[in-house]
C-alpha cells in the first residue's frame, strides 16, 4: 500500500503544471457534470463521496447503477479474468488457489492450486489473464510472487474446471520482496502479455534499465520479446513505483494505475520507452519523467485494478475504499474524476468489464485492513456486479 515507507521530501512541480491541492488533479480540462440517476428499484445507487472532488465528469453519460453481490466468502481475492462462457476465474493471494465463479449465486469452487507461491505482506498469487484462445489451449497466465524471483507462468486449466497444472514459466527474474510486487498481468489487444511490476521496495530499481522492477513489461505469450519493444528487452516503460492496474481503450490506448508514495497516486497513459519519473518524481511533484494523466491523493485512492468501459476508466481504490471514474477519450481526460461506492464495501482491489458490459469489482478486506469502522471479516471478501447506466 502507499504511504507505508515514509514520506519522500517534496520536490518542485514540473514545468507547465501546478501541483494539485484538491483530492484529484486532472491533466486536461473538465466540463460540467451530470446528475446521477434516481435509485434503481432493483438495488442501491452509489453516491459520490462527500469528501471527493467536485463530481463534474465532463462527457460522462454513463454512471454506476445497481450493485449486486455475485460471490462471497472469498479469501484474499486478487485477480479476476472472464472465460469465454461469461463465468470467471479468480486468484486467491494467500492460498495460491484459482477459483471458478459462475456469477449465478453458486458458491465459488476451487479449480486448483498454483505451485511455488510465496506469500508475503503483499505477495502471493496475484494477477491472472485468460488466453484469447482459451477454448482451444485452456491456458491461464498468472503473476506469482515466488522465490528466488517473481515470475509469470502459463497454467493449463482442465476441461471440467477442476484441475490446474503448470505448463511453463513465461518470464522470471522479477526481483521479489515483502511489498511492491506490482502483480497485474493482462493480454493486450496486440495479443501480448502486459505486466505491471513494483520496485520491490528499492526505489532505484525503477530507474535501473536492466531491472525488471518498477516497470511495465510487454512480452509475447511464449515469453519472447516483441520486435517492436523499445529496448529489445521485456521493458516497455520505466520509472514506475508499483503498477497494479493495466487496461486498454477501444483505440488501443494503454493505461496504468500506480500506487504512489504519500503525495500522489497516478493514472498514466503508457508509451513505449517513456520514463514515468519514479523515484525522482511523484505525480506532479519533481522535475523528471512523463506527467501522469491523472493524480489522486493516496488517502483517497491507493489504486489497484483499472478497467475501461463506455468512455471512462474505472479504478479500484484500496485505501480510498471507493471506485473512481475517470472520463477519457484516448490519451486525453475529458472530465474530473468522480468517486463512487465510497466506504460502502471497504477496500476495492480489482475491477473488470464483464461480457454483459457490467463491472465486476473485487473487494480486499481480509488481509488485515479495516473498513467502515468495523473489523475485517476473514474469509468473506466479495465480488460485486456494478451495472452501468445512462445518466
Amino acid at each position: 500500500m502507499s504511504g507505508v515507507d515514509g514520506r519522500r521530501p517534496a520536490g518542485r512541480a514540473r514545468p507547465g503544471r501546478v501541483a494539485g491541492v484538491a483530492l484529484a488533479v486532472v491533466v486536461g480540462g473538465g466540463l460540467a457534470g451530470c446528475t446521477p440517476p434516481p435509485t434503481p428499484a432493483e438495488g442501491p445507487t452509489p453516491v459520490p463521496s462527500a469528501s471527493a472532488a467536485p463530481a463534474s465528469a465532463a462527457g460522462a453519460r454513463v454512471v454506476p447503477g445497481a450493485v449486486a453481490e455475485v460471490a462471497s466468502g472469498l479469501v484474499m481475492p486478487w485477480g479476476l479474468a472472464f472465460l469465454p462462457d461469461g463465468t470467471a476465474l479468480v486468484s486467491s493471494r494467500s492460498t495460491g488457489e484459482v477459483l471458478h465463479v459462475r456469477g449465478d449465486g453458486t458458491p465459488a469452487r476451487v479449480v486448483g492450486t498454483v505451485p511455488g507461491v510465496e506469500v508475503s505482506a503483499e505477495g502471493g498469487l496475484l494477477g491472472i489473464a485468460v488466453s484469447p484462445g482459451f477454448a482451444d489451449d485452456r491456458t491461464l497466465y498468472a503473476y506469482v510472487s515466488s522465490a528466488p524471483t517473481n515470475r509469470v507462468v502459463a497454467l493449463r486449466v482442465g476441461e471440467d474446471l477442476r484441475s490446474l497444472s503448470l505448463e511453463r514459466v513465461v518470464l522470471d527474474g522479477i526481483q521479489t520482496a515483502d511489498r511492491h510486487h506490482g502483480g497485474r498481468v493482462v493480454v493486450g489487444p496486440d495479443g501480448h502479455l502486459w505486466i505491471g511490476t513494483g520496485d520491490a521496495f528499492e526505489p532505484e530499481n525503477a530507474a535501473t534499465p536492466d531491472s525488471l522492477n518498477g516497470k511495465v513489461l510487454r512480452i509475447a505469450t511464449d515469453g519472447s520479446v516483441p520486435a517492436d519493444n523499445p529496448s529489445g528487452t521485456p521493458v516497455y516503460s520505466t520509472g514506475h513505483r508499483n503498477v497494479q492496474g493495466i487496461a486498454f481503450g477501444p483505440d488501443g490506448t494503454a493505461y496504468a494505475s500506480e500506487l504512489g508514495h504519500r503525495t500522489w497516486d497516478e493514472v498514466n497513459v503508457l508509451r513505449p520507452g517513456v520514463d514515468y519519473g519514479w523515484p525522482a518524481s511523484e505525480g506532479t511533484v519533481g522535475g523528471h519523467g512523463e506527467l501522469p494523466l491523472v493524480t489522486l491523493h493516496p488517502d483517497d485512492a491507493s489504486p489497484s485494478g483499472v478497467a475501461y468501459a463506455r468512455g471512462s476508466l474505472w479504478t479500484a481504490a484500496l485505501g480510498g475504499q471507493r471506485l473512481w471514474q475517470v472520463p477519457v477519450d484516448g490519451p486525453r481526460v475529458t472530465g474530473d474524476p468522480v468517486a463512487w461506492l465510497a466506504g460502502e464495501h471497504g477496500r476495492l482491489r480489482t475491477v473488470e468489464v464483464a461480457p454483459d458490459g457490467s463491472l465486476w469489482v473485487v473487494t480486499s478486506n481480509t488481509d488485515g485492513a479495516t473498513w467502515g469502522g468495523t473489523e475485517p471479516r476473514p474469509g468473506d471478501d466479495r465480488i460485486l456486479r456494478v451495472e452501468l447506466v445512462e445518466s
